[in-house]
């Protein structure tokens, strides 16, 4: 990443286009809202006042690697041992055996290669990055190039989370795999990671845009998103409770429970 690259604007290289329609959103969106469990009742009402959907295109950044990681570790191999124990049966001390599991580890060390295409980055921070992470995944092979007109009747944002650290959090997630494709070269039943060197090569980056649906509501002055990927129709949204539904049902399963205990007894 060169200090020029993160500091002037990059225009985006490409977009997939919004595929769900308004209404196939509207309509996955009530879906949603009737299914809710231990909703208050009166926010089907709210939700319809309330809620209504716009299309953004939302930034992103994906980045492709070629990594080689050295890594330094162990090795955990099962085996079972038979032990004796006592146990008490009508009364008595009996001597019984089981099998214990126990762990043998030796040291392992190698290399790992791997190749990162599109990973992708949130350049955005209006949206919850937690549900944002969860409308994934994303058919990026259908990523077309990006022309103004693709835009006409949506509102695209602009990235706020620039290159670098976009690259950063890209890192992570390239680690994260990193750790996986170790653990396998290991092998056995369980893996220590010591150590972990990796070199990144070949880097290259885009600037992209993803279609989705928002809505948000606002029920007893707090304000909740909801996000849908308009090219898959996954939906994911906040959503308030009703205490007084969730105490309701505690106190049925603590009837059940207590009935079942009572015939219990009675047929002892």
């Amino acid at each position: 990443m060169t200090a020029s690259a993160t500091s002037r604007w990059i225009p985006p290289k490409a977009l997939l286009p919004f595929r769900v329609t308004l209404k196939e959103g509207t309509e996955a969106f009530r879906r949603w809202i009737r299914g809710l469990w231990f909703a208050p009742d009166d926010l089907k009402e709210y939700a319809q006042a309330e809620g209504r959907l716009a299309g953004v295109y939302v930034p992103y950044w994906t980045y492709d690697s070629d990594t080689t990681s050295f890594y330094r570790g162990s090795r955990g191999d099962d085996y079972y041992t038979s032990e004796n124990y006592t146990a008490r049966v009508n009364g008595r001390s009996v001597t019984r055996t089981r099998q214990v599991r126990r762990t043998r580890w030796r040291p392992a060390s190698g290399t790992v290669w791997n190749h990162f295409d599109d990973v992708l980055v949130l350049a955005g921070n209006s949206l919850p990055r937690a549900y944002a992470e969860r409308l994934e995944p994303w058919d990026l092979g259908n990523l077309v190039a990006y022309r103004n007109e693709y835009l006409s009747g949506f509102r695209a944002e602009r990235y706020q989370v620039n290159l670098a650290a976009g690259y950063e959090m890209a890192r992570q997630i390239m680690d994260t795999r990193i750790r996986d494709s170790i653990r396998r070269d290991i092998g056995g039943d369980h893996q220590r990671i010591d150590t972990v060197k990796s070199s990144y090569e070949n880097i290259t980056f885009k600037h992209i845009l993803l279609p989705v649906w928002m809505s948000a509501f606002r029920y007893r002055d707090k304000v909740y998103r909801i996000l849908i990927n308009a090219r898959t129709g996954e939906l994911q949204g906040e959503r308030p409770y009703s205490a007084w539904k969730i105490a309701g049902a505690v106190l049925a399963a603590l009837v059940i429970i207590a009935i079942i205990a009572i015939f219990a007894s009675l047929d002892q």
